[in-house]
Parts: C-alpha cells; structure tokens; sequence
C-alpha cells in the first residue's frame, strides 16, 4: 500500500491496529520552536527519532534532552532517537526554530526502560557494492545493539549509497511465522513501514511488491515523502539513476523482535555476489 505524501497535521499516519499492518505505527509530527505534541499508544512501544531539529523528549516524567542534531535534511548528520515503553505518557518539544520528527512503534504488551541512543549508540553496516548496483548503508536505530532492551520494534534508517541503485535485493519477504525441518525458524511475521526521501527532493524510485511467487505482481512510484506498507510478499525497490535515496523504517514482529528475512529461491544466487549481505542479515535482530 502506498500512502502518498500530505499534511498528516500530527495525526498517525499508520494508526494502532492498522488493518493491513497492525504490529505496526507511524506517525510524523512536525513543530515550530517552543511547541510540544503529546502522545500515548498503548499497547505499543515507540521510539522518537528527529528526522530534523532538536527536542526534549519526557517519557513519564524522565526527561532525555537535545535529541537529534540535523538542520537541513536526513543526510545533514546522525540520527538519534529515545525508546518510550508501552502506553506512556510522551511529551516532544522542539528547541530549535523547527522540527520534522518520526515516531516509530510496534505491538508489544510489556512495559519496559525508556532509554536515549546517541549518535555514539547507532548499529552501523554498509554492504553491496557499485558493481551490483547494491552499495547502501544502514544505520540502526534500534537494532542489534539495543535488542534486550526493547520488545519487538527495529528502527532503522537505510541510505543508497551514490547514486541510483537497488534496496531490498535479492528479493525477500517475512510475512509469516514459519520453521524448518530442524525446527529453527526460517521466516518470522514482521509487519515493515517506510518512508522515503531524496536527494534532490524532486528525485523519485520504484516499491516493488510481489505477493505471490510465479504471479505478476504490484510497483508503486514513490516520491520524497512517501510511505509504503509492506504486510506479504517480496519486495525490493530502486532509485532512478543520478539520485541519492533514504527510508525510515519501521519493523514488528508477531512473536519476536529477530527478524528472520526468507529470500525467494529465484533470486537466491545472488546472495553470493553481494558482499557483506549476511553481515546485513545478522544486523535485525
């Protein structure tokens, strides 16, 4: 599903139990200085991550301060965010002349630690290359380094590296929990949300999504701004030639928060020509 860029004015874009993926919630609120916008989701943990700008984040009357140094764009720097536990009580205020800041979440029913990930804390891998048009970096929000604090939600921020090239291949998918015949799971249910940007802004790519293996399936034109909800089936996605290309992204899982990603056996071959995409693998749990 492609949700076309538009003033959301501070109200979910993907909402708690969201028909197509309910593990999921995103919303994107953007403040001017001294505004504040306060939230509770419950039944979901989330995680604050400025897109751009500085805030004060209050988690139940725990303060993180000067979250998120970024001025101009999502290239402008580090990312950095705070986890805020299931249902809480949270308060953002912009401390710069303004603020675009993402609020990430996944179903989750226990109530854990809030915490802050500094620039210092991100989970950082960079694999592909130029040759196989595959060269990105991803920067970790959430992800490996932080995986016994937090229940079921991965953040993470996804950077083509140069210009033009493919995200997301080979092609894989994590639309159920399935095991193997030793009993180790093989693929986990991750509902996944992203939203893109570009550099240039008027810079555009492709969502592929193929929802059954041997059928045609669906490609959805995204633009800076878009945001794509990836609930089944195989989906990697480009950038048109001679632009840079981000996405925000958003995972959670049904039964556990280590995603487990199932490559399709067409495509599998080409494992062997990336390099370091098992590195990348290891890196989402």
């Amino acid at each position: 599903m492609h949700i076309a860029p538009h003033d959301n004015a501070n109200k979910p874009i993907v909402d708690a139990d969201h028909d197509l993926v309910p593990l999921n919630y995103f919303n994107i609120v953007k403040l001017k200085k001294g505004e504040s916008f306060e939230y509770v989701v419950d039944g979901y943990e989330t995680c604050v991550v400025p897109a751009t700008g500085t805030v004060n984040v209050d988690i139940d009357g725990t303060s993180f301060d000067g979250i998120g140094q970024r001025t101009e764009n999502v290239w402008d720097g580090e990312p950095e965010g705070v986890y805020a536990p299931t249902g809480s009580k949270v308060r953002i205020t912009c401390t710069t002349d303004a603020t675009e800041t993402f609020i990430a979440g996944a179903k989750y029913d226990k109530k854990l630690a809030p915490f802050a990930v500094r620039a210092a804390d991100l989970d950082v891998v960079q694999y592909g290359s130029d040759e196989t048009k595959t060269h990105r970096k991803i920067k970790h929000i959430l992800g490996a380094n932080h995986h016994d604090k937090v229940g079921r939600l991965l953040v993470s921020e996804l950077y083509t590296v140069g210009q033009g090239g493919w995200s997301g291949f080979p092609s894989h998918k994590h639309d159920t929990d399935r095991r193997g015949d030793d009993g180790e799971m093989i693929e986990t249910r991750h509902d996944e949300t992203y939203n893109f940007r570009f550099r240039p802004d008027y810079g555009s790519g492709l969502q592929m999504l193929q929802r059954e293996e041997g059928k045609p399936g669906d490609a959805y034109h995204i633009v800076d701004g878009s945001t794509i909800l990836i609930d089944k089936g195989y989906h990697p996605c480009a950038v048109l030639p001679g632009y840079e290309m981000y996405y925000f992204t958003i995972l959670g899982g049904l039964s556990q928060r280590s995603l487990k990603q199932y490559f399709q056996p067409t495509h599998a071959e080409q494992l062997h020509t990336i390099p370091g995409i098992m590195d990348m693998v290891a890196k989402f749990k």
